[in-house]
């Protein structure tokens, strides 16, 4: 038997000891809120009719029950919104493209949706410096396109990339291929416009457009993975790299977890600067690839670990010599079972296809248990034997991708149908060994309502207590995204 939706929401909810957490005494949509939101956006841009696709998340997995969702276009707008969900204690979820994979940006109840979409006006680029100003409603890759036109590119790389918005990859700290070379969002985010939840609706620029700039605390870091529960940024100074004119990629097969840490070592040696990526993909990954997407491996020897490694830089000739030297190192002191250096753009791209694919491809088994977990490599993937020994046959596969280059595991467990007893198994089992072997629960989806139950594993009670009091501070109605990471 095959769930319906709310349904398993239930159930899941039950599963993971994630009780839903009863609805506080917010205020409830009127019709004369809808007229004020008209007035401030237009009839247009509210929309209180046919919202599911903005009440679910694309897994899924949690459904709320707004009955309005809003399409601001400038901060202004923000500003009046907020001051007035302030001043009538309506609670709100800011939402930019629902990409997301824990249930941060959809109501748990029926909270007003500020959808960020249209906020897309506002682009400056200064290729001098290599800072770009921009509206927090622009698609990544739409931004990524425009600042290539100039040399330029910008610092990370989603799956996601054709519908995440800017703004929700800064409120969710993203991650992406790219973070090994070009560090994560904290390192490139140089300012932010932020409009707070509080009695003005208050637009303020937290830090500036400048690489420099020491008078005063850093604030803006605050908001960098904040999940939208201090306040809805809605533009962002961002330091964007030069784009390489040189991209080399290759695909090495290994047959031990120790021996891709020993690579990825060497890596870091012989390739040095020019290293921009440092994939892994275990052998159930690829199996998935070939009975769902018939893509096979472009390495013959069917090793238990693929790791696809890019390197970006500026002269073809010095870093593909930097490579081959690499790769000839590798096989001479037998480290890998074998290597490909991809000849050209589209055997390059058919490398990054295998790895793009996989967390589509392991949808089509049934269901997907997905966890996204950062651990020292010396326990990245005991933890995927781990749950291999304690689920046994009880699932189809345990699959693991991931970005090795930052300790990333994306763990995954399919099943052909939701399961309790597989539920049972993994919650809050997964959880606990992470934090017991030195890791994080969340390393670039968040928390949301997934994972709020466990935001403070392995935290001192302090850090709670701190971001409680900081959340009031920016939000003394406590109406943005309630019941999910600051509870």
């Amino acid at each position: 038997m095959r769930f319906n939706t709310l349904y398993f929401q239930a159930s899941r909810r039950f599963l993971t000891s994630l009780a839903v957490p009863k609805r506080l005494p917010f205020g409830v949509l009127t019709g004369k809120d809808v007229g004020f939101f008209e007035n401030v956006v237009g009839k247009a841009n509210v929309r209180t009719q046919e919202l599911d696709d903005f009440n679910k998340d694309w897994m899924n997995w949690y459904k709320g029950q707004s009955k309005c969702v809003l399409f601001p276009s400038s901060s202004e707008e923000v500003s009046a919104i907020l001051k007035h969900c302030h001043d009538n204690k309506l609670a709100v979820v800011p939402q930019s493209g629902n990409t997301g994979l824990v249930g941060g940006s959809v109501p748990v109840y029926d909270e007003v949706i500020l959808n960020l979409r249209r906020l897309n006006k506002n682009y400056s680029f200064d290729s001098s410096s290599g800072i770009l100003q921009c509206d927090a409603g622009f698609i990544l890759e739409e931004l990524d396109d425009r600042l290539r036109t100039e040399g330029f590119m910008m610092p990370l790389d989603l799956g996601a990339k054709g519908s995440c918005l800017i703004g929700g990859n800064i409120s969710t700290c993203a991650g992406g291929i790219r973070l090994l070379r070009y560090g994560n969002l904290h390192a490139n985010i140089l300012g932010l416009r932020v409009v707070l939840p509080d009695a003005k609706g208050s637009v303020v620029d937290f830090g500036s457009p400048l690489q420099k700039d020491n008078s005063g605390v850093h604030m803006h870091h605050m908001f960098v993975g904040s999940e939208g529960q201090l306040g809805v940024i809605t533009g962002a100074s961002i330091l964007s790299p030069p784009a390489p004119t040189s991209v080399i990629s290759a695909m090495i097969g290994v047959q031990s977890f120790a021996g891709c840490c020993a690579v990825l070592r060497d890596a870091r040696r012989f390739l040095g600067e020019i290293l921009s990526s440092f994939e892994v993909m275990d052998a159930a990954t690829m199996q998935c690839l070939e009975e769902n997407e018939q893509l096979h491996n472009v390495l013959t020897s069917s090793p238990n670990f693929s790791l696809l490694i890019e390197t970006s830089g500026s002269e073809a000739e010095h870093d593909e010599a930097k490579v081959q030297c690499f790769l000839e190192y590798l096989m001479e002191n037998e480290m890998a079972t074998d290597g490909v250096l991809a000849a050209n753009k589209q055997e390059s791209a058919f490398m990054w296809k295998l790895r793009e694919t996989a967390p589509l491809s392991i949808t089509k088994d049934g269901y997907v248990y997905k966890f996204d977990v950062s651990l020292p490599l010396n326990h990245f993937y005991e933890l995927s034997d781990a749950v291999k020994e304690r689920c046994g046959d009880k699932v189809h596969r345990v699959v693991t991708y991931g970005h090795m280059g930052d300790g990333n595991s994306h763990l995954n467990i399919t099943t052909k149908e939701p399961s309790f007893e597989v539920e049972n198994l993994l919650y809050p089992f997964v959880f606990d060994w992470v934090v017991a072997h030195g890791g994080s629960i969340s390393a670039e989806h968040g928390i949301g309502q997934m994972k709020r139950d466990y935001a403070s594993a392995g935290k001192s009670e302090c850090i709670g207590d701190l971001a409680r009091s900081m959340k009031k501070v920016f939000d003394p109605q406590g109406i943005l995204s309630p019941y999910k990471m600051i509870m």
